[in-house]
């Protein structure tokens, strides 16, 4: 895969820099391909030629930049360029001579450093840090009539910078917000500048100090006279700039209101050199991770530079189809790494079914008609399919939902920050990241009714998809099956609910009940005696206690 190309207009050469060690050469007066230059780099990201001398240079993905000279088709020289920045294991994404005296180099690391190089030396004279950790895109050396001495223009993804290469000094900068910069032009001999974004639009920015304007748009000087203005702008070089969130996490908020912390609009500017030691001690395992962040990012371009096949499933049993198409594959990886004839057998005798299968007339009804369809559900595919790991996560994810996670950016603590910096046992850091990586993960069931289906290992999906009326009438079956009367209602999970009632007070109760005691107490059924009324009229003349006297005696009797 092509990633650059340079011309060499002594040669009528073109060089394409390629994702292999090789610099091809395609000779374009002659019209074929000459041999190429082997480099001692994996892979290629980078070429330039210098247009004083004709040397020829090459950046690596292992950090290495390896020079050629056409005379001699053979590597003049090899240096890491990218080490001597504190960056071990990156690669070079930007390289340019200079077009004056032709001894200047620059080169750009995928860490957003730029370095400046004399071909006399295998030090750098001056290390530029873009502090936005995001790939070096473009170097260009730019000398006008307006400048006194060259200017360096380096880009990378989020901001364009204009510095002095002798000094260090940022002239400007320009940090686009319409999308990532992906490349710069700039036209010869002027100030005018061209940027092109992640959007459809190319915006233009002219800077008087960086040269004239072009004869073809001469009316824009004028208006940059009418729009100066006096005062000057202070620009923050070499600081970083923190909200009062992240000056917590980093545990600097002891800083606040000294020299050390510069307030602005909504945050602070800190020194880059401070920021990076208090990031070192909050966490200490921060390369170690970057370095794993890095090796998946490569793995991710890797997959998606492959050839992938991309096969539309049918309507019909569409989980069936993908599995046969998953099972193929994997045959297929395993048949290209074991290369063995023993290994080829093993696999021929455990071939099952395979894509062929859509292919062929006796199987295709399987896959168009609706007849046909797998009801996973059923309780015949459960006894020929015991297998339960995917129904157990389809069930979690149906009758849970899953709580927010942990803030994983929780700052240290102060007694974490001094162990973890006066620690340099390797062994108790994995052992911290494989704890943080460790998480368990939590989650919180729907409802009662979900809760009572998961115990019972059951799912909802099928009652769910149900219409109301028919729902309806399953309520209204279950209803006679269990014989339950009119009054108790069904609720979700199985439930019951009765409803009564009940009187205005309990003492009315407590009354009621002692007065029918007291009824049965003195009543003449509970007494055991013949109501006569003649005869107890008859005997009451004799006067009142005698009755009564005689009553005691006979209901003692």
């Amino acid at each position: 895969m092509g990633r650059d190309m340079a011309y060499n207009c002594w040669s009528c050469d073109l060089l394409c820099a390629a994702s292999s060690p090789e610099l091809y050469r395609i000779n374009l007066e002659q019209g074929r391909f000459l041999s190429s230059l082997n480099t001692q780099s994996p892979a290629l990201n980078v070429v330039s030629r210098s247009k004083l001398h004709g040397l020829i240079a090459c950046g690596g993905e292992d950090g290495a930049v390896e020079c050629f000279d056409m005379r001699m088709r053979s590597s003049a020289a090899r240096i890491n360029a990218v080490a001597p920045a504190g960056d071990a294991d990156q690669e070079v994404t930007a390289l340019e001579f200079d077009s004056n005296g032709g001894f200047l180099m620059g080169v750009g690391s995928s860490t957003g450093k730029v370095l400046i190089y004399d071909l006399r030396s295998s030090y750098p004279i001056r290390v530029k840090d873009h502090m936005f950790d995001s790939p070096i895109v473009d170097i260009k050396w730019h000398q006008s009539i307006n400048t006194e001495r060259p200017k360096l223009i380096t880009t990378d993804n989020h901001i364009v910078r204009i510095w002095d290469p002798e000094t260090g000094e940022s002239m400007t900068s320009i940090e686009p917000t319409a999308g990532k910069i992906n490349d710069v032009c700039v036209f010869k001999d002027s100030g005018l500048l061209l940027l092109a974004l992640d959007c459809s639009q190319i915006p233009s920015y002219f800077i008087p100090d960086l040269g004239p304007t072009p004869k073809w748009c001469s009316p824009i000087e004028s208006m940059t006279e009418e729009l100066e203005e006096g005062g000057q702008t202070t620009i923050y070089d070499n600081y970083k700039f923190l909200t009062r969130e992240d000056l917590e996490k980093l545990n600097l908020t002891s800083l606040i209101g000294t020299n050390l912390l510069r307030a602005y609009m909504h945050g602070f500017f800190v020194d880059y050199r401070l920021y990076k030691k208090a990031k070192a001690l909050v966490d200490p395992f921060a390369y170690e991770s970057y370095i794993e962040e890095q090796k998946q990012k490569k793995l991710e371009q890797q997959r998606s530079s492959r050839i992938t096949l991309k096969r539309k499933l049918p309507k019909v049993n569409r989980g069936l189809a993908a599995r046969l198409l998953e099972n193929e594959e994997a045959e297929n990886e395993k048949k290209d790494v074991d290369d063995d004839d023993e290994n080829k057998k093993k696999l021929k005798k455990k071939k099952a079914l395979s894509s062929d299968v859509f292919k062929d007339e006796r199987f295709a009804a399987m896959f168009e008609n609706k007849d046909y369809q797998i009801d996973e559900f059923s309780q015949e595919y459960i006894a020929l399919h015991p297998m339960a790991t995917q129904k157990q996560s389809s069930l979690v994810e149906e009758h849970f939902e899953p709580v927010m996670e942990v803030d994983k950016d929780q700052s240290l603590s102060d007694s974490d920050v001094s162990a973890a910096s006066q620690s340099s046992d390797d062994e108790l850091g994995k052992e911290k990241i494989n704890k943080k990586s460790r998480a368990p993960r939590l989650y919180e069931v729907k409802d009662e009714r979900h809760a009572e289906a998961f115990w019972n290992s059951k799912s909802l999906a099928k009652e769910d998809a149900l219409p109301l009326g028919e729902r309806v009438k399953a309520l209204q079956n279950d209803r006679q099956v269990s014989g339950l009367p009119n009054d108790v209602k069904l609720g979700p999970g199985g439930s019951r609910e009765i409803s009564f009632i009940t009187r205005s007070s309990a003492k009315y109760k407590e009354d009621e009940e002692d007065k029918r005691r007291h009824e049965k107490r003195r009543g003449v059924q509970a007494l055991g005696l013949k109501s006569d009324r003649s005869g107890s009229q008859g005997r009451g003349g004799r006067g009142r206690g005698g009755y009564r006297g005689r009553a005691r005696r006979g209901g003692k009797r």
